[in-house]
């Protein structure tokens, strides 16, 4: 079996992981692998890490249900929920920094793992969601970080 095919089916396994009550060999190799071969935090970003002028260049998507991304959201996010990114996954760009996010990166950490055994590597998550990036100065997140200590 390619290793396409047994990302996919690895993914697919992922998502369905709860109806499944049979282990499939493959599937656990293939989720191994991914794991094996990722270094930590290959997935993570942090708010402080994305300079402003950035921020226009990401492609940003707002993990969290309509309800609470009608209330409140990153300028310039889209909003696909968690559980519909595998779905909708043609409406994200291959060619440009997708950074993902929710209240406090939990859900949108699963939609990106299941991403990532799909091939998108450019798919982030924004580490402690929503509410770390207001809590660390919003946009202005690296600017704050990368002033010296007692200025």
């Amino acid at each position: 079996m390619n290793k396409a095919l047994l990302v996919l089916s690895a993914g697919l396994a992922f998502l369905a992981a709860p109806a499944w009550s049979a282990e499939n060999a493959a599937v656990v190799d293939a989720i191994a692998e991914y794991m094996d071969f990722n270094e930590y935090g290959s997935s993570l970003i942090l708010p402080e890490q994305i300079p402003q002028a950035d921020w226009k260049k990401i492609f940003i998507v707002d993990a969290r249900d309509t309800d609470q991304y009608a209330k409140e959201h990153i300028p310039g996010a889209v909003n696909i929920e968690w559980r519909r990114v595998v779905a909708r996954r043609a409406e994200l760009p291959k060619d440009r920094m997708v950074v993902m996010y929710c209240n406090t990166g939990s859900l949108s950490a699963q939609a990106v793992f299941a991403l990532r055994l799909l091939g998108y590597d450019n798919v982030k998550v924004l580490q402690d969601g929503i509410e770390g990036w207001k809590a660390k100065g919003g946009f202005e997140a690296y600017a704050r970080a990368s002033k010296p200590a007692g200025s």
